[in-house]
């Protein structure tokens, strides 16, 4: 992916990119998360409504790489889409954690909760 590219995506808003998440996930069938050389996924707190965990996602690897390049500790790992729905989305929500997709330049992102994207990748890949 060229950088024009990647910084053109990363200066939308925090819904358009929700959107372009949502049309690239359709394709590639699989979402990118960071992980920690002991293997531990990446969490986020948000500070809104006093406060909540968020596992941070993104469509492809070079986005989730662009967001840990100042951290030497993170990498990004894939997970299939019918994983992620059927595994990871389900035990979010029991944790309580919920889905911050495809956090930008500006540090924005769309949170969502976990039985919300489910619907929302489902009704993408219906689409296909």
């Amino acid at each position: 992916m060229s950088n024009d590219h990647l910084q053109s995506v990363l200066a939308q808003t925090a819904e358009e990119r929700f959107e372009y998440f949502l049309d690239a996930v359709g394709e590639e069938r699989e979402i990118w998360i960071l992980i920690n050389s002991d293997e531990h996924f990446l969490k986020l707190h948000g500070e809104e409504d006093g406060g909540f965990e968020y596992l941070p996602i993104w469509p492809s690897s070079d986005f989730a790489e662009h967001y840990a390049e100042d951290s030497s500790e993170l990498t990004p790992k894939s997970i299939p889409l019918p994983q992620f729905l059927n595994r990871w989305l389900p035990g979010l929500d029991k944790d309580g954690i919920e889905v911050g997709v495809f956090p930008g330049a500006d540090n924005s992102v769309w949170i969502s909760e976990p039985k919300d994207l489910e619907q929302d990748l489902r009704d993408e890949l219906a689409r296909f």
